[in-house]
């Protein structure tokens, strides 16, 4: 084979993929392992090989190995990731309240400095005392540090300082506010930062667990991670600032929904274990979110695609509401490791646990329902609570039912508060469980999905009466459900973009066209273009959800691998902004991209500001692994006429750095 190939991986909350791809034909082989969340090189040398194996081409045609992954999308969606210290420079308190950073922050500790500088980059004096007192004891409780000062885009001095004594005292990844965003809002910016925080141990064991492999398979060339803007970025890179691949997975489905399907006008659906993504393609592209990504509730300054993330997948937690007269049943948005999967893994530890609770003539509340660790190191358990480490301590790596486990009320929100830290797994029925029941899939144990849908049907509603007649009438109820909430989605999505303020969920009218409820009114409503299915249920789901909402249905035959796929065909992308103020008649300062200079004349000023934006984007675009960038100059100049002359209160001078990532020598 002369065509070089390129290896995409990508790694989601339940499958790991893997795709040889070549510029030439296109999709060489594919393949699927499960994500071992324990030890994530389990997962990837399980797909990787099985394409290796199918593909049966040498190593050496290998050139370049692109990751996209949903794993810090999952950890935002479901409230997970490590506990981190933030530290506020130049700010105070009440800024908490400012842009949801007190909700993102929850227990997590948060220290204030005296410091910071001004919008023109001049300092207020930093001291740094509270800092080193909390220093030692903080370092003991958790696993990375935020650090955000005030206007530290214009001058990041008083934020590296912080992030020096830091490192220098404890030893712990740290994260500037200054290396993610140049954009000003102080408390967004901390936001951004404190997340990035939490996911770096995260993405830092997911790209070693692929370096890894990659160097004990003898593969040696460059490594790339999808952005969430579906730009690539070295895996260095990507190690220093994970935030920026929250929707590096959807992102790369929708790069990927591009290249399979030829199509410029559709809508985008990703179903996933844990989240559907959700996004529109017009005129070829997609729209990015100039506001910044939304996941979890949280908006960030991530620059990324505009991509609606939903907490509903094949592995969404199934709700089952019974104080009404009639049971509701809702799903997600934390997901659970399907029954059925997990007795694959574990046999006899579920089957017959779930066999004896069906033997009880009463329904328990937490019948078909486990706990597991999830395999997470133990550095990354530190500052727990003495009642959630008791806890901790009698859960295993072997399943064990909450019957046995919980033996009073507030243990449940103990355990809650574990599976949020990711560092266990609650076991229950799901989706995917009815699909097995319905023989709709058939990859895992479905006799451990009957039992499970056999025990849910047993619940009863406000009137007395059993939830359904049969396993198969429960596992019915459950996949209409997922169908109807899809179809909400994927509508509220579409009425955002065109700018309807209409919640699917609630109204009336949408309710009445989405059943088809005949009437003297008629109800009908319809997609003006294709909906894509992507991810590995998107056969067995897509159909009816295009079907109830009026629109085609386009699945592709790769739609399992759109993001492997995605993550071998983008570009890299690298932008820097440098700002131009006026603190004063006749002085013009520059800052951004790390200059912070003075000039006396305007032109001097601009021509420093232009340079100094267009060198960083190409050191940026290199350093991010691009062979030859190409960078544009966009110029935004706020000057309004005061008084008959014009006054210079702000420049923007934004430098954009694209190209092809570099590929390993001897294969261009």
């Amino acid at each position: 084979m002369n065509d070089h190939l390129l290896l995409g991986i990508d790694t989601g909350g339940t499958y790991t993929d893997a795709v040889l791809f070549s510029e030439a034909s296109g999709v060489v082989a594919k393949a699927k392992a499960l994500t071992t969340r324990h030890d994530l090189a389990v997962g990837i040398s399980g797909a990787v090989e099985a394409v290796l194996e199918q593909a049966r081409a040498p190593l050496s045609a290998i050139s370049l190995v692109s990751l996209s992954t949903t794993l810090a999308t999952n950890a935002l969606v479901e409230g997970q990731g490590g506990r981190a210290g933030l530290v506020m420079i130049g700010f105070g308190p009440e800024d908490l309240k400012r842009d949801g950073l007190r909700e993102a922050l929850g227990s997590d500790p948060v220290i204030f400095l005296p410091g910071g500088h001004d919008v023109h980059g001049s300092e207020t004096i930093l001291d740094m005392r509270a800092l080193d007192e909390a220093l030692p004891h903080l370092a003991r409780e958790v696993s990375s540090f935020a650090v955000a000062g005030y206007f530290a885009v214009r001058n990041p001095a008083h934020e590296q300082r912080v992030r020096d004594r830091i490192r220098a005292m404890s030893h712990l990844p740290v994260t500037c506010s200054h290396e993610l965003s140049s954009r000003l809002g102080g408390p967004r910016r901390a936001l951004t930062t404190l997340l990035n925080a939490r996911l770096v141990s995260m993405i830092d064991r997911l790209i070693g667990a692929c370096e890894g492999f990659l160097e004990r398979r003898g593969i040696h060339v460059p490594v790339m991670v999808v952005r969430g803007d579906g730009a690539l970025i070295s895996a260095a890179e990507a190690r220093l600032r994970p935030i920026e691949t929250i929707l590096s997975g959807p992102a790369a489905s929708l790069v990927g929904a591009r290249h399979l399907t030829g199509l410029d006008n559709a809508v985008v659906s990703d179903i996933g274990g844990t989240t559907t993504d959700v996004a529109v393609l017009d005129q070829g592209q997609p729209r990015l979110d100039g506001e910044g990504a939304v996941v979890g509730g949280f908006r960030t300054m991530v620059e990324a695609v505009a991509m609606r993330t939903f907490g509903l997948g094949g592995d969404s937690e199934v709700r089952i509401n019974d104080r009404g007269l009639k049971a509701a049943i809702e799903l997600g948005p934390r997901r659970l490791q399907p029954l059925s999967l997990a007795a694959t893994q574990h046999g006899e530890a579920i089957t017959a646990v779930l066999e004896r609770q069906l033997r009880s003539a009463h329904v328990g509340r937490h019948d078909g329902r486990f706990a597991v660790r999830t395999g997470l190191p133990d550095n990354l358990a530190s500052g727990l609570q003495a009642q959630e480490q008791a806890l901790y301590d009698r859960i295993g790596a072997v399943p064990m039912p909450l019957d046995g486990l919980l033996t009073s009320t507030p243990q449940k929100a103990t355990l809650d508060r574990l599976v949020a830290r990711g560092l266990v797994h609650i076991c229950g029925f799901t989706p995917s469980d009815a699909m097995h029941v319905l023989s709709r899939q058939n990859q895992w144990n479905a006799a451990a999905a009957r039992l499970g849908a056999e025990l849910a049907a047993r619940i009863k509603d406000g009137s007395g009466k059993p939830l359904a007649a049969s396993a198969e009438g429960l596992s019915d109820l459950v996949v209409a459900r997922l169908t109807r909430q899809s179809a909400e989605l994927i509508l509220s999505a579409c009425l955002a973009e065109d700018g309807a303020a209409i919640d699917p969920a609630v109204s009336l009218a949408v309710d009445r066209a989405l059943k088809r409820q005949d009437g003297i009114v008629s109800f009908s409503l319809a997609l003006d273009r294709p909906l894509v299915g992507l991810g590995a249920s998107a056969p067995v789901y897509y159909p009816a959800i295009a079907a109830m909402l009026g629109a085609q249905s386009c699945i592709p035959s790769d739609a399992g691998v759109a993001n492997a796929v995605g993550a071998v065909v983008g570009q890299i992308r690298a932008s820097v902004t440098v700002f131009v103020t006026m603190p004063e008649e006749g002085i013009y300062i520059v800052n951004g991209a790390g200059i912070n200079r003075r000039f006396l004349k305007q032109k001097q000023a601009f021509d420093a500001a232009r340079e100094g934006a267009r060198s960083a984007a190409f050191a940026a675009a290199q350093a991010n692994g691009a062979s030859e960038p190409v960078v544009t100059v966009r110029e935004e100049i706020d000057a309004p006429e005061i008084e008959g002359s014009r006054k210079l209160v702000e420049a923007r001078f934004i430098a954009v750095a694209t190209g092809r990532p570099r590929m390993a020598r001897g294969h261009l």
